[in-house]
């Protein structure tokens, strides 16, 4: 009876020190404060919404508006030519000329002031340009709208229809409503700094000339007399240059330029411009 009761009482120390070793073994459970919950708003519902706020919608244009753990509020809808776009529980509301980011702060105080969501977080997104656009033709590889939906410079326009073309004039022609065209050369643009790299505004025309389009001419006593290609700042020397320089019964001095059919006054080699469709003429020298 007594060694019975000695060999339970081993086994049973045994067993109480294995189920302490197993539990000394066992990863603590982490305690109630480690538990992660999300943080309250702030208050007075001063969420800011997301959304781009450089793009200008404009009539046309389609859009996405979605309330962040809003359910089911998730639409899109084209801007109509009133220049609004119909929204579920607001109705229509005045979309044009806003930013997608101006347009989600009204969204929001629509949807909170009318009671249907407490404190919402509105993203809108430009799904569609259709408003903002700006035209690029003549010798680049993907000629074509372009729609503008951020502010782009000129040089990633011509960046984004491919750059010229074979046959192309080495500089783009910028033409805006209201105001004079202007010519940029594409060494400009890839080497000057943003002054000299304009913005484009919509309905901008952007055209790239053929470069036999752009040629000046030489005759008389040249020794290469023809056509040329015409590159921007040009001078009388540099273009005689061109042709080989003057020939041997010429006389540099005495460099005459035609100018759409009339004589050009006061020609001097280093400082005159030529221009397209010159003619620049070496007269003999004078024995």
């Amino acid at each position: 009876m007594n060694r019975t009761f000695r060999l339970s009482f081993v086994f049973g120390a045994a067993l109480a020190l294995f189920g302490g070793l197993v539990a000394f073994a066992q990863p603590a459970a982490p305690p109630a404060a480690a538990v992660a919950i999300p943080a309250p708003g702030p208050p007075g519902g001063e969420q800011r919404t997301s959304g781009d706020r450089s793009y200008i919608l404009g009539m046309g244009d389609v859009i996405d508006v979605a309330v962040l753990g809003g359910g089911d509020y998730n639409t899109r809808g084209r801007i109509g030519s009133d220049g609004a776009v119909l929204l579920p529980l607001l109705g229509a509301v005045q979309a044009n000329g806003r930013s997608p980011g101006q347009l989600a702060d009204e969204v929001r105080a629509a949807l909170q002031k009318g009671g249907y969501f407490p404190n919402p977080l509105v993203r809108i997104d430009v799904v569609t340009v259709a408003s903002r656009f700006a035209t690029v033709l003549g010798y680049v590889t993907n000629p074509g709208l372009i729609p503008l939906d951020r502010d782009y410079h000129l040089s990633e326009i011509i960046a984004r229809v491919g750059g010229r073309s074979g046959g192309g004039g080495d500089f783009a022609v910028l033409a805006r409503q209201g105001e004079p065209q202007v010519r940029y050369s594409f060494a400009d643009l890839a080497t000057s700094d943003r002054e000299k790299d304009p913005l484009i505004v919509p309905g901008d025309k952007i055209y790239v000339p053929a470069v036999e389009t752009e040629v000046f001419y030489l005759s008389g006593q040249v020794k290469a007399p023809g056509a040329y290609p015409l590159s921007p700042g040009l001078t009388v020397r540099q273009a005689l240059a061109r042709g080989g320089g003057v020939g041997d019964n010429g006389n540099e001095k005495g460099a005459k330029i035609i100018r759409k059919g009339v004589p050009l006054k006061d020609v001097k080699l280093d400082s005159t411009i030529v221009e397209p469709g010159d003619v620049v003429t070496i007269g003999e020298r004078m024995f």
